[in-house]
């Protein structure tokens, strides 16, 4: 008898662990994700979805993702819907304002995701046509080593988004991303030109401080070196940084954030399946999944390992040296998506008219 009782345990566990390993083995097909996020978070996301769905396949064979900027994939995605059709199946890129906009367009499909009510900290679409997956944070950089190498060249470094575009000692020594091509530069700018945030005065001051416009490896190179006194960039860049020279035995004491004391900037970037009409594989089905999954506390985990922060209301994790998630969320500047949305070409002339012309 406990032979049999010990045979049927055995049978059940077995049972259960082909269970667990097979959720997900009934979607198949393909699918192609068009995505912002920068390639090794990629590369973790790509290894995890190899593991979940087994029996779906890569969209380009190799990967799930094609990436690109998210200035870039829009570029893409508006050349593809000449035809009709896109070249992907769901996208992840960095600001909500392309959500909208192809929701208005009619190119996506709402996907229901349960309790995201209750699930998700940050706004997501009610009727399902995009969801927040991941949050970017828009802050500042500076040298801690370099702050009395300044202060006796007169500059001090800036604790706020205002002093950074405003302080006339700043000129030439600052540094930020381009909004022409960095979804996340754009946002960033969207918000800090918002009538009740700076106007488009901010873009000015850019202009008389000579802000350089750059990669953010770049900017972050400059601010190690001294050519920069302060940058406008993303907190995971800078995260990153500092995670990398830790794990070399090096911790990294010439490079750290500052949370600006006139507020952050939060992107909650939002992942969109495409219309099966407008799709490239039609697989609503798997994109259903993949949906589901990323709002999954699997996902989270990784989105946190790529120096985001995550999307869930009960998440008590943070990024990598960070600071609190829901602190940050009290700090936020916002950003009037809608006006992203429908103002975008309007925001990007001002900037080449303001910034970049000379």
């Amino acid at each position: 008898m406990k032979k049999l009782i010990a045979l049927l345990l055995s049978v059940m566990m077995l049972l259960g662990c082909v269970s667990a390993l097979a959720v997900n083995e009934d979607v198949e097909g393909t699918v192609m994700i068009y995505s912002s996020m920068y390639q090794f978070v990629i590369d973790m996301m790509d290894k995890a979805l190899k593991a979940e769905f087994p029996n779906l396949v890569p969209g380009n064979g190799e990967s799930f993702f094609f990436y690109g900027g998210t200035s870039s994939l829009i570029t893409k995605v508006y050349g593809e819907k000449a035809t009709g059709t896109l070249g992907c199946d769901m996208l992840m890129v960095a600001e909500p304002a392309f959500s909208l906009e192809l929701k208005e367009a009619g190119y996506l499909q709402p996907i229901e995701v349960e309790g995201a009510g209750e699930l998700l900290r940050f706004p997501y679409d009610e009727e399902g046509y995009w969801y927040p997956v991941r949050v970017c944070n828009m802050v500042l950089a500076y040298n801690p080593e370099m702050v009395e190498d300044w202060a006796a060249k007169g500059v001090n470094i800036p604790r706020t988004f205002k002093d950074f575009a405003f302080d006339p000692a700043l000129k030439g020594y600052i540094s930020m991303g381009n909004p022409l091509t960095s979804g996340t530069t754009f946002a960033g700018i969207a918000s800090l030109t918002q009538p009740d945030h700076y106007g488009f005065e901010y873009m000015d001051g850019l202009k008389a401080n000579d802000v350089m416009i750059e990669s953010g490896s770049t900017a972050c190179t400059k601010l190690q070196t001294g050519e920069c006194a302060c940058i406008m960039i993303l907190e995971e860049s800078v995260l990153k940084i500092q995670k990398e020279a830790e794990d070399a035995g090096t911790p990294c004491t010439n490079l750290a954030v500052i949370y600006p004391e006139d507020g952050v900037i939060l992107i909650p970037s939002t992942v969109m399946t495409v219309a099966e009409e407008h799709s490239a594989n039609v697989n609503i089905e798997a994109c259903e999944a993949i949906e589901n999954w990323l709002l999954s506390e699997e996902a989270q985990k990784l989105i946190l390992m790529g120096y985001m922060h995550s999307v869930f209301a009960g998440m008590e994790e943070i990024p990598y040296n960070s600071v609190d998630t829901n602190g940050l969320i009290e700090k936020d500047l916002g950003v009037d998506w809608v006006n992203a949305y429908t103002n975008r070409e309007y925001i990007n002339t001002q900037w080449t008219e303001r910034v970049t012309t000379k």
